[in-house]
Parts: C-alpha cells; sequence; structure tokens
C-alpha cells in the first residue's frame, strides 16, 4: 500500500466523521442525554486522530500524483492549504471535545457551555470540510471542477493547457 492508497482509505474519516458528530451531538443537546454527547466528543476525537493520519499521508500522496496528467500543482496546493485550515480547526474541535467529554463526566457546571462550543467549532470544522472533500476530489475527478473540463495551470511555466477540447 502506497502513500495515495493510504491517504485515500484515512481521508474520508475526518469528513465523515465530523459530519455524524455534529448530528450526534445536536442530537445529544436537544435530548439533553450525556451519553449521546459522550458519543459525539469521542467521535470529534477520533476524526482529529484521523485528520492527522491524512495530514501525515497528504505529501506522499502529493508526490505520486501532482506529475500526472489532468492535475498539475495549482489544484492539489489549493487542496493543500484547505486540508491545513480543516486540520487545524478539527485538532482544536478535537482537544475541545476532549475537554468537554471530561467535563461531562466529572459533571462540572460549565458541561452545557462546553457542549455548545464545541458544537460551534464542529460546524465550523464541517464547512471546511465541505470545501476540503471537494477539492480533493477534483484532484483525481475532472468531471466534478467548476467548469467541467480537465482543465489545468501548470505552475512551473504558467501556461493554460486544455486536455478535454473535442
Amino acid at each position: 500500500m502506497n502513500d495515495a492508497h493510504l491517504h485515500i482509505v484515512v481521508n474520508h474519516f475526518p469528513i465523515i466523521g465530523t459530519i455524524f458528530g455534529i448530528g450526534i451531538l445536536i442530537t445529544g443537546i436537544f435530548l439533553k442525554n450525556s451519553s449521546v454527547k459522550n458519543t459525539a466528543y469521542i467521535l470529534f476525537v477520533i476524526a482529529a486522530i484521523f485528520g492527522a493520519l491524512s495530514m501525515g499521508t497528504g505529501e506522499g500522496a502529493e508526490e505520486m500524483v501532482e506529475d500526472f496528467p489532468n492535475i498539475g500543482k495549482a489544484i492539489i496546493h489549493e487542496h493543500e492549504e484547505l486540508a491545513e485550515r480543516f486540520a487545524l480547526v478539527l485538532y482544536i474541535t478535537g482537544v475541545f471535545a476532549l475537554i468537554s467529554f471530561v467535563a461531562a463526566i466529572k459533571k462540572f457546571r460549565l458541561a452545557q457551555i462546553f457542549s455548545f462550543i464545541t458544537l460551534v467549532l464542529a460546524l465550523l470544522a464541517g464547512i471546511i470540510s465541505i470545501n476540503v472533500g471537494t477539492s480533493g476530489g477534483e484532484i483525481r475527478h475532472t468531471e466534478i471542477r467548476e467548469d467541467g473540463s480537465a482543465k489545468i495551470v501548470n505552475d512551473t511555466d504558467s501556461t493554460e493547457t486544455e486536455l478535454n477540447k473535442k
């Protein structure tokens, strides 16, 4: 299994885990159920761990595919920048979810406020994750790019090449 394969294996969980975690946390807050909220907190922590794994495999995946036809360095760089922002927010969400988990278990007075802060952080991570997932998908799936073609920009000489001309 190479870095590109590993990246594909681990990069979906931070996004899906965050989205499921948001739904579970909202349910837990609405039902005032600590067990459900704790499940969401653990899911956010696991999503953050998988986010770190995804970031760790991203560079190797980039090296393998950056010179493939229809890809180019610009689209990978855009994905990398978005992924770094997502990872930062996801790590903060994971740490705060862990704090919220401890606060809930120890029945701290501020546990309810921590739930809402964790939810806000998770929503921010969820919004960013949409852009990260889309930009990552656009790397190999040219049909979902904005213009619907395999248009790429080569960073080395700034020339534009359209590969899907009919």
